[in-house]
């Protein structure tokens, strides 16, 4: 809500950068805007308390939620000078998704009692609000920070159970072959798997059990590295294609390092069994966070060199 500017009737052009409080706003648009976003935070404060206790009741799996409305927010105020340059207007037709919106909320609170869709339906009014108050030129600035605010709603429970079980056979699948690679070679161990249950056989005879269980699915980490993919697009990027690139790349880097980190907790395993247990695979799974974010800028700095820009092809 931040980002609507509500110019008045009698401005048919924006005001100059100078004259706008922190180079988006004019002092009328900034009251307007100030209470527009007091009236949309009463109307979806159900939903935005419901989702941070959720954030914060599972911090390792939704609390990213926390980070995504503050990329939102800088993406718009790099785009401060732009949005300062376009005039806002109202724009009528927008009246549809926004009352649309604000309906299909309702009505996941009366009837479906769906979180997920409930957060969809807030986006939804969100855009619709912003684009009835200032028009489509000026949405042509704020769709994709808009659209990134998706990615802070927590998936519905259904959802993850069908994907979860798919997602737990390839980690173990992936951690067989990455610990029959490290362990056979030099003869230290070997693994055997049956379903997503594996089992660590060292050169004494002992057999350690790791059960590859729904919290080692990698689900959860799917949907944080999707927000890691976007913000890395939208911040690093400017070509369309490469944002659309980084976009399909997220889910397969998101399960390689999840059969990563399954295999790292096999290695601990061999060394202490609690090692493998508790907090490690929060830990474990954040701590991969940081090698996703710099594959992630290596990736956007190999398609910035090896496809240029067509000026620089022509020169």
């Amino acid at each position: 809500m931040s980002t609507v500017q509500v110019q008045s009737a009698s401005a048919g052009v924006p005001a100059e950068r100078s004259d706008r409080i922190a180079g988006l706003f004019t002092r009328t648009g900034l009251v307007w805007t100030v209470l527009l976003s007091v009236a949309f935070l009463g109307l979806f404060y159900r939903w935005l308390l419901t989702q941070g206790e959720m954030s914060v009741a599972y911090m390792q799996d939704w609390g990213h939620a926390f980070v995504i409305p503050g990329i939102s927010g800088y993406l718009i105020w790099r785009r401060r000078e732009m949005i300062a340059k376009e005039a806002s207007e109202v724009f009528w037709p927008a009246a549809v998704p926004f009352v649309l919106g604000v309906v299909s909320y309702a009505y996941c609170i009366v009837n479906v009692r769906n979180h997920m869709l409930q957060g969809a339906s807030l986006v939804l009014a969100l855009g619709g609000l912003v684009l009835l108050l200032t028009g489509p030129r000026m949405l042509r600035h704020l769709f994709l920070p808009i659209a990134y605010l998706l990615l802070a709603i927590t998936i519905s429970e259904a959802i993850m159970l069908n994907v979860t079980f798919s997602l737990q056979l390839i980690a173990s699948q992936g951690a067989w072959l990455m610990l029959n690679l490290i362990g056979q070679p030099f003869n230290w161990f070997i693994v055997e798997i049956d379903g997503n249950m594996l089992e660590l056989i060292r050169n004494s005879g002992e057999v350690l059990p790791m059960n590859v269980a729904e919290a080692c699915s990698g689900m959860r980490m799917v949907v944080a590295f999707y927000a890691l993919a976007g913000a890395v697009a939208l911040l690093a990027t400017r070509e369309w294609w490469q944002r659309i690139a980084l976009m399909l790349l997220a889910g397969p880097v998101a399960i390689l390092m999840n059969m990563v980190r399954v295999t790292v907790l096999g290695l601990l395993m061999l060394i202490d069994k609690d090692l493998a247990a508790g907090d490690a695979h929060m830990i474990i799974g954040t701590l991969l966070l940081f090698p996703s974010l710099l594959l992630f800028l290596g990736i956007v700095w190999a398609l910035n060199r090896i496809i240029g820009r067509p000026e620089e092809a022509g020169a």
